[in-house]
């Protein structure tokens, strides 16, 4: 086996539009701290969208960067809409502890935010990504 091999992946990619919520700094009690948001990502009729949470690390670079930037409009309640990126999406169940659904098991899709392509507060734009050079 040669040492000058490089691993190889299989990339699994979700790109769409959805509205960046809970921003915040996790410090694990083990491992490293890290940034995470809740993107709720519209899918359906422009009519009748619905939306699909994801739970996410955000693992990019300039996404990190974005993310910070647009932390005081989310925090001030104002509508952040992001055209995304994210990657490595599992499902994780869990159970309801209290509530309607007490002792119901449910799902969280979970992923990591690659890149933010745009970003509008309250329809205004407030980021555009650079386009890589062809």
């Amino acid at each position: 086996m040669s040492t000058n091999e490089t691993t190889k992946y299989f990339d699994l990619h979700i790109n769409g539009i959805g509205y960046l919520n809970r921003i915040r700094e996790v410090t694990p009690k083990e491992g490293s701290p890290f940034l995470s948001v809740t993107v709720a990502a519209l899918r359906g009729s422009v009519d009748n969208a619905e939306y699909t949470y994801f739970e996410c690390v955000v693992s990019g670079k300039q996404a990190q960067e974005v993310v910070r930037q647009l932390k005081p409009a989310v925090e001030g309640d104002l509508k952040v809409l992001i055209g995304f990126t994210l990657s490595d999406l599992f499902a994780d169940p869990f159970t309801f502890k209290k509530g309607d659904k007490a002792g119901e098991i449910g799902i969280s899709l979970k992923s990591r935010l690659l890149r933010i392509a745009w970003a509008k507060v309250d329809g205004q734009p407030f980021f555009k990504a650079q386009e890589a050079a062809a």
